[in-house]
């Protein structure tokens, strides 16, 4: 057999940049839909979320179990795909919120056309000052927790923070501005938290590394059972 070598004249070429960084060590709290914690604090429901004023009603229900009229989360396994026990959900139960609101907060609807990665595509460029539009709403995030990975798709904005830009489009692990809830820089939904195999159902100890990723880079799982592809619905 000839082996046919070819001699290359010039430097060899050196890797690119990673197109989405790795966020590593992140806090990673529990929230999911129909979820009421602070009933005194704006952003103390998950009835509503920054991109839907009628989450709960679309998602189809309470994303956990009802107990004397409160939703309360619940254990998720493999043996369903981690999806709720009492219910069949309308959205993926495989979602996410990151600190950056981009349709609500001013300053993040300000920047997000110079800072949100894809805002260059010409889906995005063109809606730039529309506000019925995210940018963020349903686009995917990988995420790991020791040697398990699952994927998500961000429905919400927080914890804490709602322009964090600094922290969620960074290139260099930055640490998120949230000083609540031990600095998380995530919330996961029910079937985030049992698919990484969280140790608390729902605490503040948690940690993850994350990066955003292509709806074509998305592997085959439980989290391609429904995919969300609602867009921003608020009643102004």
């Amino acid at each position: 057999m000839l082996l046919l070598v070819v001699a290359c004249s010039g430097p060899a070429p050196q890797p690119g940049p990673e197109p989405d960084p790795w966020h590593t060590r992140i806090v990673a709290t529990t929230f999911w839909v129909g979820e009421i914690f602070d009933p005194t604090a704006a952003d103390g429901s998950q009835v509503t979320s920054a991109y839907d004023d009628d989450w709960l009603e679309h998602y189809g229900g309470c994303d956990g179990v009802l107990l004397n009229g409160s939703c309360e989360t619940e254990p998720r396994t493999a043996a369903n795909d981690y999806f709720p026990t009492r219910f069949a959900p309308r959205e993926n139960p495989f979602y996410l919120d990151l600190p950056f609101d981009d349709v609500n907060d001013d300053r993040a609807f300000a920047m997000r056309g110079q800072v949100v990665p894809w805002a260059v595509q010409p889906e995005f460029a063109s809606s730039a000052t529309d506000r019925s539009v995210s940018f963020l709403k349903n686009h995917w995030v990988r995420i790991r927790s020791g040697d398990r990975i699952c994927y998500g798709q961000v429905e919400d904005a927080g914890p804490g923070e709602y322009a964090d830009a600094r922290y969620v489009f960074s290139t260099t692990d930055e640490r998120p501005a949230n000083t609540r809830y031990n600095g998380a820089g995530m919330d996961v939904s029910p079937a985030l938290n049992g698919c990484l195999g969280f140790r608390d159902l729902n605490g503040e100890n948690d940690r993850v590394d994350w990066q955003f990723v292509d709806s074509k880079d998305v592997p085959p799982g439980p989290w391609q059972k429904i995919i969300t592809t609602s867009g921003v619905n608020a009643h102004g």
